[in-house]
């Protein structure tokens, strides 16, 4: 059973990620490393508690359609409530809304430990605090007092509505159309697929966030207005008024995620009211949706990355404990009793050391971003532009490299469990299925790479990631400097795989200066994953360095140069990929027909 990590979290958060500076520096407010604590704490404890042991109902029993109405599993709709009982809701959220105002950090954190409980439960809330940034930035003061006050106590939910059947990635060419109104409100037509939590029997009301097209909008996504259409409608005082004209056609069968329903939603179709058309509310402006939405998406990119993290740390104690009792064999140097513990062997241990610094440096990555989220929103000016340009150059990374560890990392935890991993009733398995989505939703990870290569990296003219890659160095010659010897070989691959990084980066921003988009993108995804190779080398040096009191330090001083002399080494393969590896891919291309 998973058992929050708070201590490991806590320790990320400040010694690595940046908490403890920010703290200090008084950037967070009054906010004190004692409330710190206890928060994490209490999220750990209703993750460890309340969430994990109804994970495996939820993802038994899946949600369900019954008379048009979606079914959550047993338990969930309670733990829901106890959920936003505890104020989780709105840890973030602005107090003038009921919110508490807390740090990003605090939130990913958090984040992390409900999602690893379950990632399909989460992932309902996790919309609705995306839904209350983007109306809180974006909205009317009309339509905040109305929606923003439930929907951060979680009340009410929020949805996030995009994807169509001819358009998932490509969303200019979307078709659900808006048309307006006298009163100011718009009718909304069309339909919408893959729309997580879109309908479900946690609360009485859910605020839908649609994009749609009004009928003399230019093409493209230059032509998407973004809309607030309630399933209900809100009357002047308050109270819920009619059924509005949407509903749940269907629900996806999924690969994982079996708890969360997703939903084909029908807008306009007259099933309710007495005139066809969904009533919507236009948030921002006309054909200004996309940007609104993206503020949305944005913080879902980040939150994305966090279930990557989760479902990698779940998975990974699931594999050690497993590994612990798990008896094959003699290990070389076993001198126990009978057949020694899988654990001893060294190619499990492989595995097993793999999946912690994967985990650990996604954990790290994610929370430094979330720090820099909030670096950014305390700071002005300049220091405000750095903290912002930080923020955007970590997302992609935050989100694909995290989502692709929590694969890679439930992957091998099957491979541990062996046999047993394949078998349902262990568990092992859920955590791969569960963690696939994430891959895939809130941007694909290509989709990520090619704006970290077309947008982030030539930040400032590339100046703000060369900066970063300077940062980074100093942690090498921090570890060189310590003289401590369980560091091993960890500064030279260091510094091997930030000169990977560096070589990478300067040929992909002149690439992209000189129009070579093509061969640019070819090598995208391959500095993805260097970045977030070269970022847990660095983290996972950082994290040694730390003298903290928990006694860990030895340990995470040979995690660290477990990472470097086993991992750091792909760096070198990738960024030849990005180098010289556009050719052979054009080449190539007769091959697929």
């Amino acid at each position: 059973m998973y058992k929050a990590p708070v201590d490991e979290i806590a320790f990320t958060l400040k010694h690595v990620a940046g908490m403890a500076g920010a703290l200090e520096s008084g950037a967070l407010g009054d906010l004190g490393e004692d409330l710190v604590d206890a928060i994490l704490s209490e999220a750990g404890r209703f993750a460890t508690e309340e969430v994990a042991p109804l994970g495996d109902v939820g993802d038994k029993q899946g949600s369900r359609l019954v008379d048009g109405k979606v079914q959550t599993p047993d338990g969930w709709r309670d733990l829901y409530h106890s959920w936003i009982g505890g104020g989780w809701n709105g840890l973030t959220a602005p107090e003038e809304f009921g919110g508490q105002n807390l740090p990003h950090m605090l939130h990913v954190a958090a984040m992390e430990m409900w999602n690893a409980g379950s990632m399909a439960f989460a992932l309902g809330p996790t919309l609705t605090m995306g839904a209350v940034d983007a109306l809180e930035k974006h909205g009317s003061e009309a339509l905040k007092a109305t929606y923003l006050p439930k929907m951060v106590s979680g009340e009410w939910t929020g949805t996030m509505n995009l994807t169509e059947p001819h358009a998932g990635s490509d969303l200019g060419v979307l078709k659900t159309r808006a048309e307006r109104r006298d009163d100011g409100t718009y009718r909304i037509f069309g339909q919408k697929i893959f729309i997580t939590w879109g309908e479900h029997d946690f609360t009485d009301n859910i605020v839908h966030l649609v994009l749609a097209r009004l009928p003399d909008a230019p093409a493209g996504t230059k032509g998407i207005s973004l809309f607030l259409v309630p399933k209900f409608l809100v009357n002047a005082d308050g109270s819920l008024g009619e059924r509005n004209d949407l509903f749940c056609h269907s629900l996806e069968h999924k690969l994982g995620i079996h708890g969360s329903p997703t939903c084909t939603m029908i807008y306009g179709d007259g099933k309710f009211g007495a005139e066809k058309g969904a009533i919507g509310y236009l948030i921002g402006e006309e054909n200004r949706g996309l940007a609104c939405m993206f503020t949305m998406m944005n913080n879902a990119r980040l939150a994305v990355g966090m279930q990557g993290v989760a479902i990698a740390d779940a998975a990974t104690q699931k594999a050690i404990a497993f590994a612990k009792e798990r008896t094959q064999g003699k290990a070389p140097g076993w001198s126990g009793q009978g057949m020694s513990p899988i654990i001893e062997h060294p190619d499990v241990a492989r595995m097993l050391l793999t999946m912690k610094a994967l985990t650990q440096g996604s954990r790290a990555i994610a929370y430094a971003c979330a720090h820099a989220v909030d670096m950014g929103h305390a700071a002005d000016g300049d220091k405000a532009k750095f903290w912002q340009e930080r923020s955007s150059l970590l997302t992609p990374i935050a989100k694909s490299f995290a989502t692709d560890a929590g694969v890679d990392v439930a992957s091998l935890g099957i491979q541990v469990h062996g046999g047993m991993g394949f078998i349902e009733e262990t568990g092992a398995a859920r955590y791969l299925r569960d963690a696939r989505i994430a891959p895939i939703y809130e941007g694909t990870n290509g989709i990520q790479a090619i704006d970290l290569v077309t947008r982030k990296l030539p930040l400032s003219g590339g100046e703000h990631v060369r900066g970063f890659i300077a940062e980074l160095r100093e942690i090498g010659g921090a570890v060189r400097a310590s003289n401590r010897e369980g560091f091993g070989e960890t500064a030279a691959r260091l510094d091997a795989a930030l000169d990977d990084l560096s070589e990478a980066t300067e040929w992909l921003i002149a690439a992209v200066s000189a129009g070579k988009l093509s061969e640019a993108l070819a090598g995208a995804t391959a500095c993805q994953r260097l970045f977030g190779l070269a970022l847990t080398g660095a983290y996972l040096a950082k994290g040694g360095l730390a003298e903290a009191s928990d006694g860990k330090d030895e340990q995470r001083i040979a995690l660290s140069r477990f990472a470097a002399e086993n991992m750091l080494a792909e760096t070198s393969a990738l960024k030849d990929r990005v180098v010289t590896g556009a050719d052979s891919l054009a080449a190539a291309r007769a091959v697929l027909g």
